[in-house]
């Protein structure tokens, strides 16, 4: 790598950034592993794993905004301080989950420290992806993969702990979830007694209302509309079970959060002075959404999704393959936007249709070698989405400094967490119940879970899945049959489905089914995205090309970014 930041220690402040988002990687690599330990040991839905997972991404995004909205007033050394006391109490927090627990307290603990570890993760990035943005002006792209081949790196090394200190070790899972705190301790070190520069915005004096401008009454409402929604479908469930009390899923609480999400929408659009803004960037806030849902809401779920389909040790294997792929392929951007003559809309393109067809080929996988060819296809496909995206925020709109850089990462992360994570949990419940009703009624009525998983309830109806106890208990049993027959010197993991009684077959065949269904339905968000930016790769041909922008440009310019006034 050339060196080419602005400033003597920017190396040194990029690796820190890349510890930080490191050690997110390994406690969400981790926290995805041990579901189906969740589900078992606390009676957990589909839905309500999906709700403690999807925590692991909205609060990513109160960490983010609010951070960003502050960065410049306070330093980012601050922010460090604070990210790190965040990490550490939701190890607190998540650790008092206790066996024996009722369902409804151990959601609680686990739903409230796993949102404490994504403000932990959201504040890290209000720090890291401004601050190399600004460090690297020239080669934007290029360092924000390199930043973000962290996230994939720790998930590499979450996993393999997953799969060697839980397989064969047995480590409990709390002992498995501690290890994030290493890499923590590490970028704290390295954050430690450094000057941190100021974005470009911040240096041209522009105010925090100037910054906002480009954001507007447009993106304000995305905002909105994910807070009202996290308020909703987010907190909601939490209250309830912390409660006991049925107001948070009736229609007033409903109204409660609508009020609450047309406030902030109202709050962000006065501090942008009532600019409509800029249509090209609202239109990159709904993109991350899809981006988000699919890569980070998929990403929670795709090594329990693939174990459950063939063995939970395979499951772990591909996951850290389709990482390990990752990491290494995002220090390769910058090769593929000036070698292969790729913009970075042309690099989300390609990849929003590679990963449509990877999740559609992971989706009919029987075997390791096909599941391993189908995740790695996958993995292409989501690679570069998301530095990239941010990588096309800092070219196109300087003038906002930190603010829609961080906005858009936390619309990415709450779009995961209200999004992708539940709503796959969801298509699990769904899909599984239907298939074992359909096969089996009266066998559907003794394994259905006691209640219904609700979510977009203005949009799909209730669905009724397996039972979590149950299904894990059937699925305890699948791997003990499978480490006798391995003892035994049987290679073949399918045979072990013969030491089964012809219900939990049908059980277990259901809940796969369920699974592979899931992915097909989660295929059409890439789809949709690789529209979206097939739009704006004309768009950008019809004005001559994609170009960075600096500050002085937009100005001088004033029509490609300028935010329109009210």
């Amino acid at each position: 790598m050339s060196n080419d930041g602005i400033a003597p220690n920017a190396k040194r402040l990029l690796w820190a950034g890349f510890m930080a988002i490191l050690a997110a990687g390994v406690g969400f690599a981790i926290r995805g592993q041990i579901f189906d330990v969740w589900r078992a040991k606390f009676g957990f839905t589909g839905l309500e794993v999906g709700l403690v997972g999807g925590a692991g991404f909205t609060g990513f995004c109160f960490g983010i905004i609010i951070g960003g909205v502050i960065v410049d007033k306070i330093g980012y050394g601050k922010l460090v301080v604070a990210a790190l006391l965040f990490h550490v109490l939701s190890a607190v927090v998540t650790f008092g989950a206790m066996d024996g627990m009722a369902t409804k307290t151990a959601f609680v603990y686990l739903w409230t420290g796993t949102f404490l570890f994504a403000v932990a993760n959201g504040t890290l990035e209000a720090v890291a992806n401004p601050l190399v943005a600004t460090l690297f002006p020239n080669n934007r792209t290029h360092y924000l993969n390199i930043l973000h081949a962290s996230w994939p790196l720790g998930m590499v090394l979450g996993g393999s702990a997953g799969a060697f200190l839980g397989e064969q070790f047995h480590w409990g899972w709390k002992a498995q979830l501690a290890l994030f705190l290493v890499p923590t301790a590490i970028y704290a070190l390295m954050f430690m007694g450094q000057k941190f520069p100021k974005s470009e915005a911040s240096q041209k004096g522009l105010g925090l209302g100037q910054m906002l401008k480009d954001v507007g009454i447009m993106g304000a409402a995305v905002i909105g509309l994910f807070i009202g929604l996290f308020f909703k479908d987010g907190l909601g469930p939490l209250l309830a079970g912390f409660t006991g009390s049925d107001f948070f899923s009736s229609s007033s609480w409903m109204w409660i959060s609508v009020a609450i999400g047309v406030a902030t929408w109202l709050l962000f659009s006065g501090l942008s002075g009532w600019a409509v803004g800029a249509w090209l960037l609202f239109v990159l806030f709904i993109t991350h959404a899809l981006v988000g849902a699919v890569e980070l809401g998929t990403d929670g779920w795709i090594q329990n999704i693939t174990g459950n389909i063939l063995t939970p040790i395979e499951g772990k294997y591909l996951f850290i393959a389709t990482s390990a792929l990752m990491f290494a392929l995002r220090f390769c951007a910058h090769f593929i936007e000036k070698n292969l003559k790729l913009s970075p809309i042309g690099i989300l393109l390609v990849c929003a249709l590679i990963a449509c067809l990877g999740l559609n080929m992971v989706a009919g996988v029987t075997a390791f070698g096909g599941a391993l060819g189908a995740v790695l296809i996958y993995g292409v496909g989501k690679t570069f989405f998301w530095p990239t995206m941010l990588a096309v925020v800092g070219d196109r709109f300087p003038s906002t400094g930190a603010v829609a850089m961080s906005i858009m990462g936390g619309i990415g992360m709450m779009s995961a967490g209200l999004v992708g994570s539940p709503g796959l949990g969801y298509a699990k419940d769904r899909f599984a119940g239907e298939s074992l009703a359909s096969t089996d009624a009266a066998l559907y009525q003794q394994y259905k879970a006691e209640k219904p998983s609700a979510w977009m309830g203005f949009i799909l109806d209730p669905a009724t899945g397996l039972d979590g106890k149950k299904l894990g208990e059937a699925k305890t049993k699948l791997g003990a049959a499978r480490e006798e027959l391995v003892k035994a010197g049987t290679k073949d993991p399918q045979a072990a489905y013969a030491k089964l009684t012809p219900e939990e077959q049908k059980v277990l065949k259901a809940d796969i089914e369920g699974d592979r269904k899931t992915l097909r339905a989660d295929a059409f968000i890439p789809a949709a995205m690789a529209v979206i930016y097939l739009l704006l790769l004309l768009y950008f041909k019809g004005i001559g090309g994609y170009k960075p922008v600096s500050i002085e440009t937009e100005r001088i310019t004033g029509g490609v970014n300028a935010p329109m006034e009210a």
